[in-house]
């Protein structure tokens, strides 16, 4: 789903701050708190050793334990540290008294209503393992690099599948990870009465997070990092804001760099395109402010000197401003107007590339833009102007020559006058033609055909969204793809191929 379809048209909208949760994830402090496990299966010793595990007093009520149980209560070394005791009799309702959480395994539904019905009496969160609907809560697969602690559910419906992600992500977290927590935790309020809350103390986090998932932390590293926030206070600015232009990509959030991720979760504020997609924006930090400044023909938008003064303001008040463009915001993204703007006001700035559509829309035919039988160029070129009209110092015998691989962005409006200029410039008639809308989103739409039909294309695609039209013979590759026939539309949504006509 597109950003369009999420977002009203005010410019100042914001999309959903989070999608429906089929649980809520909770962290529940147990250090010194009684728990109730009741059963003494392989099962129960699994769920006791986890409460264990997180500091809790756990209450073990089984007549028969089994032998992992009985291990796992022999080791604990109750006498000493009393985390793991063993009551030889049933549960009684006595046993909910002051208790935290209460975990059983029961035998058949009788009994689990019988413990649940208990539990919730008492008002003690209850879980039956293994019988969701005595579960007033449940447990997820776990990744331990302790204080840092990761859960994954699926809400019951695939376990394989939590445990699977489980360990692609224990690939993925250095063991090293859990001392460089320890260390934050350690060094935490030394941090903060140095740095004042703000972008000072952020970016030494951010910093700090550089380095967790390198080598393990030696003996000096808590000096050198206090000595580094200390750094950090005394060349802090109040003034210190920057903005951060950031490349969107044409929609698909799994196109994003690893740096416009991070620009993303940095953000103190950020000002957003109107065809940037859901997904990418719920990437963004929580906490950032998200304001929408989308400029769309034929709509209500805002004006360039507007967005230029709120980089300005934001950026100047100690902001750091991230201004989230769709495709890459050096090509048809009016940057070097902000970028100028900036400079003159003193206001660092970053830029941060993203995957323009064409490069998008090359991808998602299967087709290079520079093949060697086909291209020795590529063109990039604007479909509109300010007046929306063509632009007027286009050189159209150029962008007839036929090695050549000319793309227009934002040329919907005016694609039959792109057909008149190319075949009154010479171009054969016969050209290969391409019309994509929505490139990578959910709703995306192709047309492939021929130059000559690049009217009729539009009045089938449609107007309500940028198109981007790609014309040369490159695109004659893309119709081997896709079969031969009378040209129609394809979408992205529906499996059927889109087909061309008139390309030989």
């Amino acid at each position: 789903m597109d950003v369009l379809q999420l977002l009203p048209s005010d410019r100042n909208a914001t999309p959903a701050r989070m999608a429906p949760l089929a649980k809520l994830p909770v962290f529940w402090a147990l250090e010194g708190k009684r728990v109730v496990v009741a059963g003494g299966s392989d099962a129960a010793a699994w769920k006791a050793e986890l409460l264990a595990a997180c500091g809790a007093e756990v209450h073990v009520y089984a007549e028969d334990l089994s032998e992992t149980f009985a291990n796992l209560i022999d080791r604990s070394g109750v006498s000493s540290e009393g985390r793991l005791l063993h009551h030889d009799e049933p549960w009684s309702p006595q046993a909910f008294e002051d208790a935290q959480i209460a975990i059983a395994d029961c035998a058949d539904d009788e009994a689990a209503a019988a413990f649940f019905g208990a539990a919730r009496k008492a008002g003690v969160p209850v879980n039956v393992i293994d019988k969701p609907k005595f579960c007033q809560f449940q447990f997820g697969s776990i990744v331990n690099r302790s204080p840092v602690v990761i859960a994954i559910s699926t809400d019951g419906a695939a376990p394989i599948l939590a445990q699977a992600i489980r360990r692609r992500i224990e690939t993925l977290l250095p063991p090293s990870l859990k001392s460089w927590a320890a260390l934050a935790q350690s060094i935490r309020d030394k941090v903060n009465a140095r740095l004042s809350p703000g972008a000072p103390r952020r970016a030494f986090w951010e910093g700090f997070v550089d380095r967790a998932f390198g080598p393990v932390p030696g003996t000096g590293t808590e000096g050198d990092l206090l000595i580094e926030a200390g750094r950090f206070a005394a060349t802090a600015k109040a003034s210190a804001g920057r903005v951060t232009l950031v490349g969107a990509g044409p929609g698909d959030a799994e196109l994003l760099t690893l740096k416009a991720v991070r620009a993303l979760q940095a953000a103190d504020v950020i000002l957003f395109d109107d065809l940037v997609s859901g997904e990418v924006l719920e990437l963004a930090r929580r906490e950032a402010k998200r304001l929408l400044v989308g400029k769309r023909g034929g709509r209500t938008s805002c004006k360039q000197e507007d967005i230029n003064a709120m980089m300005i303001s934001l950026a100047k008040a100690g902001k750091r401003v991230v201004r989230l463009k769709s495709g890459d915001p050096m090509i048809f993204g009016r940057a070097g107007e902000e970028i100028a703007c900036l400079a003159k006001e003193g206001i660092a700035v970053d830029v941060v590339p993203g995957v323009t559509s064409a490069c998008a829309m090359a991808a998602r035919l299967g087709v290079s833009l520079t093949h060697r039988d086909h291209a020795q160029a590529v063109r990039l070129v604007t479909g509109h102007s300010r007046s929306g009209d063509l632009p007027a110092n286009l050189d159209w015998q150029n962008l007839a020559e036929p090695r050549t691989t000319t793309i227009f962005y934002m040329g919907g409006r005016t694609a039959s006058q792109i057909r008149d200029r190319l075949l009154a410039a010479g171009m054969d008639i016969k050209t290969p033609a391409v019309v994509m809308r929505a490139v990578t989103r959910i709703n995306e739409t192709r047309w492939l055909g021929i130059v000559d039909d690049l009217a009729q294309a539009m009045e089938a695609v449609g107007l309500d969204e940028p198109v981007l039209i790609g014309i040369g013979t490159v695109f004659a590759e893309a119709g081997s793809s896709f079969g031969t026939g009378s040209s129609e539309l394809q979408f992205a949504s529906k499996a059927r191929p889109f087909q061309r006509r008139g390309v030989q």
